[in-house]
Formats: C-alpha cells, sequence, structure tokens
C-alpha cells in the first residue's frame, strides 16, 4: 500500500523538483549573493541553509495557502515589487562601487574597500533580504510554484511542493561547494571587478524589467 501511494505521487515530486531546479538555476540576486559570500569565504553555510530555508517556507506557502487562494492580490503584488525594486538598486549600487574602486587579490586584504567581514548578524541580514526582499524569490517560489501546484490534485500537490523544497536544497548545497572550491583559486583583482559588474548590471536590469512591468500594469 505504501509503495502503490509511493509510486503515485513520485511524478508530482520530479515534477516540484525540476520545475524549482529550473527556476532557481537562473543567475538571480539570490545566486550572486552566495556566490559571493563563497569567494570571500565568509559565513557561507549560514547564508545557504537561511537561503534553503526561506524557499522551503516561502513554497509552502505558496503551495498551502497562496494557490488555494488564487495568487497574491494586485496592490499586495504591486508593493512587493515596488520594494524588491529599491531593494536591487540599492544592491547593485553597492555592486557598481565595488566594481569603478577595484580591489587587490583578495577582497578581505587590509585597506581594501569594503573588506570588513560581515558578522554574524550582518551576513543573517543580508541573506534574509536576497530571500524575502526580493520580488523573483516571491514569484518563482510562492506564486509560480504555488500555482503549478494546483495543477495536482490532493495529496499529490504536498509531493510537488516537497519536490520543489528538495530542488532548492540540491542547488543551494551544490552551488555552496562550488564557490568554496572556486573561491580557493579565482582570487585575482580582474575575477572580483568582472563579478561587481556582472552583478550590478544583473540587479540593474531586473530592477528595469520590474519596473516596467509595474509601470505597464
Amino acid at each position: 500500500m505504501l509503495l502503490s501511494t509511493a509510486s503515485s505521487l513520485a511524478p508530482a515530486f520530479y515534477a516540484g523538483l525540476l520545475l524549482s531546479l529550473s527556476l532557481i538555476m537562473a543567475l538571480g540576486p539570490q545566486n550572486a549573493h552566495v556566490m559571493r559570500m563563497g569567494l570571500l569565504g565568509q559565513h557561507v553555510w549560514l547564508t545557504v541553509g537561511l537561503c534553503i530555508l526561506s524557499d522551503v517556507l516561502l513554497i509552502g506557502l505558496g503551495v498551502l495557502g497562496l494557490a488555494q487562494l488564487g495568487g497574491l492580490s494586485a496592490p499586495l503584488k504591486n508593493t512587493l515589487v515596488g520594494g524588491g525594486i529599491l531593494f536591487l538598486l540599492f544592491y547593485g549600487t553597492q555592486a557598481f562601487q565595488r566594481f569603478r574602486a577595484g580591489v587587490p587579490a583578495n577582497p578581505l586584504d587590509a585597506g581594501a574597500k569594503g573588506s570588513t567581514p560581515l558578522t554574524r548578524r550582518q551576513a543573517t541580514g543580508a541573506a534574509l533580504a536576497f530571500a524575502w526582499l526580493n520580488p523573483h524569490a516571491w514569484l518563482d517560489t510562492a506564486v509560480l510554484i504555488g500555482t503549478a501546484s494546483m495543477a495536482w490534485g490532493q495529496p499529490a500537490n504536498a509531493a510537488f511542493g516537497i519536490g520543489a523544497a528538495t530542488g532548492s536544497v540540491l542547488w543551494f548545497v551544490g552551488l555552496g561547494f562550488c564557490v568554496l572550491w572556486l573561491g580557493q583559486r579565482l582570487q585575482s583583482p580582474a575575477t572580483w571587478r568582472a563579478l561587481d559588474g556582472l552583478v550590478a548590471l544583473m540587479m540593474w536590469g531586473t530592477a528595469l524589467v520590474l519596473g516596467w512591468g509595474l509601470w505597464a500594469s
């Protein structure tokens, strides 16, 4: 009986897993933040753990809550997107300032601009901000995954959500290991400037797209 039930839920689980991975693999603000923390070697697993926890909570909110309510209301969605635009512009400007200033081979070397290591509290705040103030995190997890789960009846929708949460765990753990490994090998000024420039353009571009969509609506 248990094997039969698990077999019937497997398609929903794998559908959620694949959707989650397809959404999360794009280089968004959250992934860029994990990459930077990993390359710096600062609070990597704290950051990864908070990203996973936030994703799981947002997925659960979408599958068990928003999907049943038909999604976010228009005023709430617009407020969320507006706050997210300000958030992306702020962090994009910080990355651009680092790009303009340039950094030594190791950005934590004494005298580097913005080189002060983050405390655990600061790292926690930054990770939670990229998870909860980033509209893409809400749209991808709570809204898109939550809406997609409605195609599966109960209890398959729960299996879909568990599959999506598993995808988040696999991605962020793998990304954490990858950037820690790369961080020991990519300690050059050109690498850091390229990363900061890419992050600034990506965040500003995302803010522009979100702003256009908000204005057009």
